[in-house]
């Protein structure tokens, strides 16, 4: 799956019409699907449908008409001067004798619910006047509203911040850059033809049928030696051991991914946990001997990382360089040895690798990432909400994880979740995307149990569970297809 911007979305629609795709086709498709999503999410409460005049609009009005058929009371305030489609839309729908209010005189009440239908991918700037008051209006009522295709407004603001969104024919950038923006996301097919969807040139998404073919099997025959070892390299010995629970969060995302063995390399003094590791307390940075397929440093190495990093680099191995690895230096002498790694920055890490404020990354988290990756030679995972991996010219953005996640020490978990997959084979931008999205996944699952307040080494415990529910090809719980 392709993440589309609004733009290679519009050249899509105007390729399939020039096929002889009848447009007109899509439109209702799209007001079926959405119209479909209403009943799945509301049932029959009542509708209050809000229309603008492009074809945005006519997919609103569309799905008015079939809310209708099905019994739902639908109220519908559209805008004048629809054209083309919309216009046709607007007929059918009048054609069953139900009148359209103007725009100006829109207005909703308890229990009812909105659909925004105002603006999908068409829109060139911030919306103003009648538009900005209403979508300000829109957010304020407290109302439940589902969002055709984009949330109006987006990818600027104002913008209406949905409690579902339709996306049609494929996500576009604003549905995860923005995503709080749409609330519960639904993907609806709506007869594009298919070969228009898949751009190369376009980022992937991370979807269950690209990543099942990665998942790692055990054979029947297995054992730890033959199902990867990882080493584990972090901690500082200063300030009390402050950070000495970082390289035991590694060790457990590493186990719970699957890996058959790890080994701990920490400051003597370290709490020797988790108990299944092998372990090497040792005085300061080095590399201890250790027989694995990949290695996991930096987290909680303070001054350390530096050291830590360079020392690793003498196993020659697939690595993850994490926090106090990523190290300008580092870097460097990893491309010059030429040993690949995965490099797991959040913003602020990236912005001081980038020389950009953590704001500025955040802005364009797809930019950054390929930004990274070609400086760097390297496979980047920037962390955030999405996370995107980048290597050479793919980049894949994250549809798994929640805000839940945003406590201390799941990034280390997925360190050591990466080197798991690294240790089992994967290449590393395909161990970087797997981790990511099981690492979301069990997020998912765990903020849909617990809510806020998780605990990183329950992220750990959870990757079990998401790695059976994509074994099972479940959709991201975060993600519906229609």
């Amino acid at each position: 799956m392709r993440l589309f911007t609004p733009e290679a979305m519009r050249e899509a629609d105007r390729k399939a019409a020039e096929m002889g795709y009848p447009s007109l086709l899509l439109m209702e498709w799209a007001g079926m699907k959405a119209a479909r999503v209403y009943r799945e999410l509301f049932g029959h409460r009542p509708a209050v449908v809000l229309a603008g005049k492009g074809n945005n609009g006519g997919d609103g009005l569309v799905l008015a008409r079939h809310l209708l058929l099905e019994g739902v009371a639908v109220r519908v305030y559209a805008a004048e001067g629809q054209e083309g489609d919309a216009l046709l839309a607007r007929g059918a729908l009048e054609a069953h004798g139900l009148d359209l209010r103007p725009l100006e005189e829109a207005a909703w009440g308890p229990g009812e619910v909105l659909v925004d239908a105002l603006f999908g991918t068409g829109l060139r700037g911030p919306l103003e006047g009648l538009y900005a008051g209403l979508v300000d209006r829109v957010n304020a009522s407290g109302l439940p509203v589902l969002s055709l295709d984009l949330p109006s407004g987006l990818p600027f603001s104002p913008h209406v911040r949905a409690t579902a969104t339709v996306a049609f024919a494929a996500l576009k950038t604003p549905h995860l850059l923005v995503r709080e923006a749409c609330g519960r996301l639904f993907l609806a097919e709506i007869g594009l033809p298919r070969h228009l969807l898949e751009r190369e040139d376009l980022p992937e998404v991370a979807t269950p049928e690209a990543l099942l073919p990665l998942l790692p099997r055990r054979p029947l025959t297995a054992h730890k030696g033959s199902v990867g070892r990882v080493g584990v390299l972090g901690g500082f010995r200063g300030e009390g051991l402050r950070y000495a629970g970082a390289p035991v969060l590694a060790a457990l995302g590493a186990y719970r991914m699957g890996a058959g063995l790890v080994h701990l390399a920490v400051p003597e003094g370290t709490p020797l946990e988790p108990l299944e590791a092998v372990f090497h307390p040792v005085p300061g940075p080095t590399l201890p001997a250790m027989r694995v397929e990949a290695l996991a440093v930096g987290m909680g190495g303070g001054p350390w990382g530096r050291e830590w990093a360079l020392k690793a680099l003498e196993a020659q191995l697939p690595t993850v360089l994490d926090a106090d690895a990523l190290h300008p230096e580092v870097l460097e002498a990893y491309r010059r040895a030429g040993v690949r790694a995965v490099l797991t920055p959040h913003a602020g890490e990236a912005g001081r690798l980038l020389g950009k404020s953590p704001e500025e990354i955040a802005q364009d988290p797809l930019a950054s990432a390929r930004a990274l990756a070609e400086a760097t030679g390297q496979a980047v995972v920037l962390k955030g909400n999405p996370t995107v991996v980048a290597e050479g010219g793919r980049l894949s953005v994250n549809p798994t994880g929640n805000p839940a996640l945003a406590t201390g020490g799941t990034g280390d978990v997925l360190a050591g979740a990466i080197a798991a997959l690294l240790a089992a084979g994967l290449a590393p931008f395909e161990a970087a995307r797997l981790g990511v999205y099981l690492h979301g996944l069990a997020g998912d699952l765990l903020a849909e149990e617990k809510g806020v307040g998780l605990l990183a080494r329950e992220v750990a415990e959870a990757l079990p569970r998401a790695r059976e529910a994509l074994a099972r090809n479940q959709a991201p719980l975060s993600l519906t297809r229609m």
